[in-house]
């Protein structure tokens, strides 16, 4: 049976961080020692990073509050919240950025009603509260209450990747289901001042978004699928347990993200790739680069160089992980389907007639373990869609021009 994915949407929150901004701001805090500020010029500098989104409005430059809790505009001071004022936050904003989501979704997709949904799945290792995001979709949107529910929580940034293969799986189980998928992250809410390179180096990368999806075995002819739903597979690598890992602290979450994560990947990658290439005898001793396109998670820049050498991969073939990573920053788990969605804005190869259908794409996480999520989608159309029309529809909900923050 074959799975197709009917819409792919964004969502980011309205408040912009820009890099260089929130570099000077990381860089004058007084805690830091001589180390920690040089730490944070080169690891906000070499993240090629522009600009990232943040459900913080606190951050943003103009915001004045009584009781500052994330940043204080007056002394240019930021502070140490605990994790009971993050997570209290991530309840509220989190939920708008899953709604948003998952109705950007559902428009995109017509040819499905409210009803017609079947199992919702939602996806965050940015914070917890119950009744869950689920619960909540279901009630905003009016799902049927009936629906069946799933939240894949705390998995870390390759967790888009095991919500669409249960997507897979639950409609391959019954051809008539139909299933949301919404993954949202709020990674800027454990950002912090510390001489910790790990740490510096999250707050250099990480930040918020949203994305949703449409997956059904269901066809329309009147509304062409947008990527047909291959191959997933998963594979630990042999080393690197410690090097990768998201911990709860009483300051917010913790990440751990050594620096020889790159290093990891580089040596095993090709093995990763391996069980999900074998899957189809004739991508077996493919050159990679014959392989179109690649959606790699940009889990930091340092990741991707070391991705593109060892596939021997082109420029042109890195641009829809790069320019997400440039635009957007690390949102977790969201952040591989942004990239899925530059690559379905892209036009079809070839002629203008839709000659390029039928494009392979060869898509990857990383997380915690070390775990790699490999998965392969075949390109259907293409929507495509400008970058001036992209950015529109994902700051919707932003009557004015976002402001920007820790300036």
């Amino acid at each position: 049976m074959t799975v197709y994915l009917r819409s792919l949407e964004t969502a980011v929150p309205p408040t912009v961080l820009v890099q260089a901004e929130a570099r000077d701001v990381f860089a004058a805090q007084p805690g830091l020692t001589r180390l920690g500020t040089r730490l944070v010029g080169t690891c906000f500098d070499s993240a090629a990073i522009d600009t990232r989104y943040t459900a913080v409005a606190e951050l943003t430059k103009d915001h004045r509050a009584e009781n500052p809790r994330f940043f204080d505009s007056g002394t240019g001071l930021l502070l140490s919240p605990s994790t009971k004022v993050r997570n209290d936050i991530f309840a509220t904003e989190a939920t708008k950025l899953f709604i948003e989501a998952a109705q950007k979704a559902l428009d995109a997709c017509p040819g499905i009603t409210l009803l017609d949904i079947t199992h919702l799945v939602t996806v965050s290792c940015t914070g917890f509260f119950n009744p869950g995001p689920d619960y909540k979709i279901v009630r905003a949107l009016g799902l049927n209450p009936a629906v069946q529910r799933y939240h894949l929580g705390f998995m870390g940034c390759y967790a888009a990747f095991p919500a669409l293969r249960a997507a897979k799986s639950f409609c391959e189980a019954d051809p008539d289901a139909v299933v949301l998928v919404v993954c949202a992250e709020l990674c800027s809410l454990h950002v912090r001042t510390s001489n910790d390179p790990d740490t510096i180096m999250g707050s250099a990368l990480f930040a918020d978004g949203a994305a949703a999806a449409i997956v059904t075995a269901r066809e329309d002819p009147d509304e062409p699928a947008l990527l047909q739903l291959d191959h997933f597979e998963t594979v630990l690598t042999p080393v690197g347990e410690e090097s990768m890992a998201w911990n709860i602290g009483d300051e917010g979450f913790e990440m751990v993200l050594g620096n020889y994560v790159p290093h990891i990947i580089d040596d095993h990658i090709i093995g990763a790739l391996e069980p999900l290439l074998s899957r189809e005898s004739s991508l077996v001793g493919l050159p990679y680069r014959d392989i179109r396109h690649w959606a790699i998670h940009p889990g930091g820049r340092s990741i991707l160089d070391k991705v593109q050498s060892r596939l021997d991969l082109s420029d042109e073939q890195l641009v829809p992980a790069r320019e997400t990573l440039r635009n957007y920053g690390n949102m977790s788990s969201a952040t591989v389907l942004f990239v899925l969605r530059h690559i379905l804005d892209l036009p079809p190869a070839g002629a203008a007639d839709g000659a390029g259908d039928g494009e392979r794409i060869c898509s990857m996480a990383f997380g915690p373990g070390l775990t790699v999520e490999t998965a392969l989608f075949t390109k259907l159309t293409s929507r495509g869609r400008d970058e001036a029309t992209r950015a529109a529809q994902d700051t919707a909900a932003v009557s004015a021009q976002p402001e920007s923050a820790l300036a």
